[in-house]
């Protein structure tokens, strides 16, 4: 039987490029290779894409570390594609699948095909393991779209509200979600009056606030601030990412910090929602370092509470997947107010750390879904989402 070519895209331009190396190492890993034929698909981080013939000596899996040397072409094979494949295009346009004229085949192994200089990617199905900008927010989604690639996780409209945390948070309100309170600014506003900025801020919250940039994950750009003191500085790390800046009340209070939850979904329409779990952080809270460098945080699977409230997470993540017009996967993470227990939806993640450790595929793990059966589902929702797309007419 033929297997199908996966093409395993990773790297990118955003603040999460070594994270999506992790992954892309883990998801070939742990892949059926009896099903699947891989393709690494590198885009360095100056956006420029590269793949390489001998794709099973340059994915061939090796753990992820603590120390993050995602970017060390000896600790995760990926960045040694991006250090030495060949250069690679993906044409804005439908290619006949099989058909390789007027091209003629590059080698058997490599997954590309050759017209003069030019080279363009012939698979099945394309697995985007690429975290934040230019990778999760949409743009990737609709270049496949334009190529008419299948491909892994949410579509364009998906993948552009649920990287943004303002829009994400307005399709939440408007589904009756029950969100924290937030004000969101402009870049351009801080600069013109920062002052008038904190009073806003100030007027609607209370201290402490959390202040992201609207457009990144991984915590990238996340500050905690406590007082006016700290707000200022804390815009001023979230505006390097993203011209909006979310500014977040916190949830707890000083002594007791909010419980940190999260679930997975899977699913094109109609999602199911896995065990949740809970994140016990090493720092004051989850934050890029807590997630990939230090040692010491807890993940406690499944989360400690009562079934009301394990199906009260599994309902909310399953309509905060529907909110957002998610398919494939999510990862929704949920704030829980220590005191009363009150659960509060934060954010959904559209293409969530996919490595063999990461709380993604744990969490479906521990609901007795496997990570390579994990990665087998993913694949069959991408084609069927494709095929299902091939149903819409698009001329009259």
């Amino acid at each position: 039987m033929k297997k199908l070519r996966v093409g395993i895209l990773f790297g990118g331009r955003s603040g999460e490029h070594e994270v999506s190396l992790l992954s892309a190492a883990s998801v070939s890993n742990a892949i059926d290779r009896n099903k699947y034929e891989v393709i690494p698909i590198g885009i360095t981080k100056e956006g420029r894409w590269v793949t390489a013939g001998d794709a099973t000596r340059l994915l061939e899996g090796k753990a992820a570390h603590s120390d993050l040397r995602a970017g060390d072409p000896e600790a995760t094979p990926g960045a040694a594609v991006l250090a030495k494949g060949e250069a690679v295009i993906v044409p804005p346009e439908p290619q006949k699948h099989g058909s390789l004229t007027p091209f003629e085949t590059d080698s058997a192994s490599s997954g590309l095909t050759r017209r003069s200089t030019d080279r363009a990617i012939d698979v099945d199905v394309i697995f985007p393991v690429l975290h934040g900008t230019f990778g999760e927010d949409g743009t990737i989604q609709g270049l496949l779209e334009l190529a008419d690639l299948a491909y892994v996780g949410a579509g364009v409209l998906g993948s552009a509200a649920g990287m943004d945390k303002d829009i994400m948070k307005s399709l939440f309100r408007a589904a009756g979600l029950p969100i924290v309170k937030h004000v969101t600014v402009l870049r351009s506003a801080w600069k013109a009056d920062a002052k008038k900025i904190c009073k806003l801020a100030e007027s609607k919250l209370k201290y402490p606030v959390f202040v992201k940039p609207a457009n990144l994950g991984s915590s990238v750009g996340i500050s905690k601030a406590r007082n006016r003191k700290e707000l200022g500085p804390a815009i001023e790390e979230s505006a390097k990412f993203d011209r909006k800046i979310v500014i977040e009340q916190g949830v707890g209070g000083k002594n007791k910090k909010a419980r940190e939850i999260e679930c997975s979904v899977l699913g094109n329409d109609k999602p199911e929602a896995s065990l949740p779990g809970e994140i016990v952080p090493s720092t004051e809270f989850y934050d890029y370092n807590a997630k990939y460098l230090d040692e010491g945080s807890q993940l406690i699977i499944p989360a400690k509470l009562t079934k009301a409230e394990t199906k009260k997470v599994q309902q909310l993540a399953i309509a905060a997947f529907q909110a957002v017009d998610c398919s494939g996967l999510a990862r929704v993470d949920f704030l829980m107010e220590p005191r009363s227990r009150k659960i509060y939806l934060n954010e959904i993640n559209t293409m969530p750390g996919f490595t063999a450790i990461s709380m993604y595929p744990k969490l479906w793990a521990a609901t007795g879904l496997s990570y390579p059966n994990l990665i087998d589902r993913l694949i069959q929702l991408g084609l069927e989402r494709h095929a299902e797309k091939k149903q819409n007419q698009y001329t009259r």
